[in-house]
């Protein structure tokens, strides 16, 4: 039995620019962190020939190519598995479709329990190209690579997306106090709300390859909301990337009409008068979690708890995708 766990992510600025529709043209810059909260995935030598494959649903396949799972299928293919003797399950702390970059997560903890399953040693940076490769060169998805990167290394990092395609990185040089306080005052509440990523992405991905101004310039700005959050942190003046985040959250609604509703404006700007800062909705938006920077975390989560809203408590992820069981 081989188990895996992989972190989901939170961004912190810069969110959008990973998408290779940009970086392959303009580089693209972000922050992110991974959080406690996290996707397993276990694999097991069954007695049967067969696969057998628990997700949100499940499957029994004789032969890779009728798995319909289109990841786990692609993963096994890696592995050219012709007779099939195996059983992949997998668990979420939080479902898919909230924002948090589940699928990324899901990709590497696969990809991590198969190399180990297979007796074969696969690093952080190939781990994560390696996920970032199935789901946008084989899959054709419209994403980016921030949460295939994020979920591999863990930490709270800073990422640059380079034109030849290659991905450089580093964790951010933050004091105790500064986590700490990160910790203690970035608030999570889920809206009730999960919506497809990739139906919002696919939008933002034509409009770049198009070079629409509207979009290269929104995106431009927002890279550069980036560069200072980074700066802000690493000199833990929090109000200022609070204030990041709220101006982040600003252009980020103008990239699409999907990106908010009339809910999730009312809840923001509710928390705006309630002891936040700032704040986006985490993700490619549309729904899955608002995040707030707070100023006042308890009359922040009175507010929002009134509204009905969920708050999801967590601290940073600083192992990334491991293995947590080998037997």
């Amino acid at each position: 039995m081989i188990i895996a766990r992989s972190p989901l992510r939170i961004s912190l600025g810069g969110g959008g620019t990973d998408l290779p529709s940009y970086y392959k043209q303009h580089e693209g810059f972000l922050v992110s962190a991974a959080i406690d909260k996290y996707i397993y995935v276990a694999i097991n030598k069954p007695f049967n020939k067969g696969g057998i494959f628990r997700y949100s649903s499940m499957e029994n396949s004789q032969d890779v190519d009728s798995i319909k799972h289109p990841i786990i299928r692609e993963a096994l293919k890696l592995f050219d598995e012709k007779n099939l003797q195996i059983e992949i399950s997998s668990m979420a702390d939080i479902p898919a479709g909230t924002g948090l970059g589940s699928s990324g997560s899901f990709t590497t903890a696969l990809l991590k329990a198969l190399y180990v399953y297979n007796r074969r040693y696969l690093s952080q940076q190939d781990l994560a190209e390696l996920a970032c490769f199935i789901e946008i060169e084989k899959l054709r998805e419209p994403i980016g690579k921030q949460d295939q990167y994020i979920a591999s290394v863990g930490g709270i990092s800073s990422f640059a997306f380079h034109k030849d395609d290659t991905v450089t990185y580093s964790a951010l040089n933050l004091s105790s106090k500064t986590l700490y306080q990160l910790e203690d005052n970035l608030l999570l509440f889920f809206t009730g709300f999960s919506r497809s990523a990739s139906e919002i992405l696919k939008d933002q991905k034509i409009r770049s390859d198009n070079n629409e101004d509207e979009i290269l310039n929104n995106l431009h700005y927002t890279k550069d909301i980036g560069y200072k959050s980074k700066k802000a942190l690493e000199e833990g003046d929090l109000i200022s990337f609070g204030e990041l985040m709220h101006e982040h959250w600003q252009h980020k609604k103008n990239r699409s009409s999907s990106m908010s509703n009339e809910k999730i404006n009312e809840w923001y700007e509710l928390a705006l008068t309630n002891g936040a800062i700032g704040g986006k909705v985490v993700g490619a938006g549309g729904g899955g979690f608002l995040m707030f920077m707070a100023k006042d975390p308890e009359k922040l989560r009175q507010a929002m708890g009134k509204e009905g809203l969920e708050e999801v408590r967590f601290r940073f992820d600083f192992e990334g995708t491991k293995i947590v069981l080998s037997s």
